[in-house]
């Protein structure tokens, strides 16, 4: 179904406006230190978040197995150029706890894409918004050194307190709960020893391996599967740069009390062959 079929008339109107706002300041210079919700803290928190990637989940949730992708979310086919039919997926489910002393505040992306403050873009075909630079995936070749990276991608949607994590005295009630629309307001964030979870069966969430994206197949072999959350970056021109890491000389979407414990890996083995119930650790 297409999704402008089912947006009423002022919504269209106010995606166009966003949309050329967007693509009439070319000027806009990256910046060092934007205030804004993504910064707030809870009320009763003082400190600062730190967000994670739980390796452990990522090590125990990968699989590799052919799907029928024809039923897909038609939607993450196109956005990922993927052919329709049979493909050799790897899927695997991402976990980002906050271990922090302070919530990570996003708030309602509507917001943030009326201030272009380059955190969310909105994604025509799914008619909801996309996060941008907040984890990166990469399938490494794993045979000699830091190998050499056979896949990336970017991956953002819906940043909410998915999961409990444990912590040192437990957690309280998960404050936040609405990924939001242009009909609804979100609610986006993750709460201090809470987690937001990327599932391994939603769209979107795998690497075709047997060229089905239109990318050279991913040989048998031993692989790292790398997964950074809340990334560095160097800003695009026009891209916003909300806080700046004088040490690694890159840009960050949020501030964190550190930035060397974002990154997650597991090691897989791809193979020529699949089972019943595919290959790999989260294949029953």
């Amino acid at each position: 179904m297409n999704p402008w079929r089912i947006m009423k008339p002022w919504m269209i109107g106010l995606v166009a406006g966003l949309v050329a706002a967007a693509c009439t300041d070319p000027g806009r210079t990256p910046m060092t230190g934007l205030a804004g919700p993504q910064f707030a803290h809870a009320p009763d928190l003082d400190g600062v978040p730190d967000l994670i990637v739980d390796a452990k989940r990522l090590a125990t949730s990968w699989v590799v197995y052919d799907q029928d992708m024809n039923k897909q979310d038609e939607c993450s086919l196109i956005e990922g150029g993927v052919s329709p039919g049979v493909h050799r997926v790897l899927r695997f489910t991402v976990t980002t706890p906050n271990v922090g002393t302070a919530d990570l505040v996003i708030g309602d992306p509507l917001h943030h894409l009326v201030a272009r403050d380059g955190l969310f873009e909105f994604a025509a075909c799914h008619a909801h918004f996309h996060f941008r630079n907040y984890a990166t995936y990469q399938l490494i070749a794993a045979e000699s050194g830091e190998g050499v990276e056979i896949r990336a991608a970017k991956r953002g949607f819906c940043m909410i307190d998915a999961s409990p994590w444990q912590v040192d005295g437990g957690v309280g009630p998960g404050r936040y709960d609405a990924c939001g629309s242009l009909a609804s307001p979100g609610n986006q964030g993750i709460s201090v020893g809470y987690a937001d979870t990327y599932d391994k069966h939603i769209g979107g969430q795998y690497f075709v391996l047997d060229g089905g994206d239109g990318q050279p197949e991913v040989p048998v072999g031993d692989y790292v599967l790398r997964v950074e959350v809340n990334p560095g970056f160097t800003p695009g021109p026009g891209e916003a740069c909300p806080v700046f890491d004088l040490a690694a000389g890159l840009c960050h979407n949020f501030r964190e009390s550190r930035y060397d414990n974002n990154v997650g890996e597991a090691r897989i083995t791809i193979t020529d062959r699949t089972g019943k119930t595919g290959n790999g650790a989260g294949g029953s």
